[in-house]
């Protein structure tokens, strides 16, 4: 599997500022983009799966609806999270 336990520590360590930060927002946009970014490489080679088609669009909008919660709470961490992600915005 391409995301692992340990995968999953070191996300939440570097962007939730501990392995056991799992709910804050910065490690949950990381770790939606993490799992954006292998689907998008799996669909560039299975062009007809549908549904992870689906479900890769399901992700981006939970995605996107983190970083809006994000940039009307605090707008630094909203821009920190987005230069670190490289994403953009």
């Amino acid at each position: 599997m391409y995301l692992t336990a340990e995968n999953k520590k070191e996300i939440f360590k570097t962007f939730g500022k501990a392995e056991t930060n799992t709910g804050s927002a910065e490690s949950q946009i990381a770790l939606f983009t993490t799992r954006i970014n292998h689907l998008t490489e799996h669909l560039k080679s299975s062009k007809k799966d549908f549904a992870t088609q689906r479900a890769l669009l399901r992700l981006v909008g939970k995605r996107r609806r983190l970083l809006d919660y994000l940039r009307t709470r605090d707008i630094e961490r909203y821009r920190s999270i987005i230069k670190e992600l490289n994403l953009r915005k």
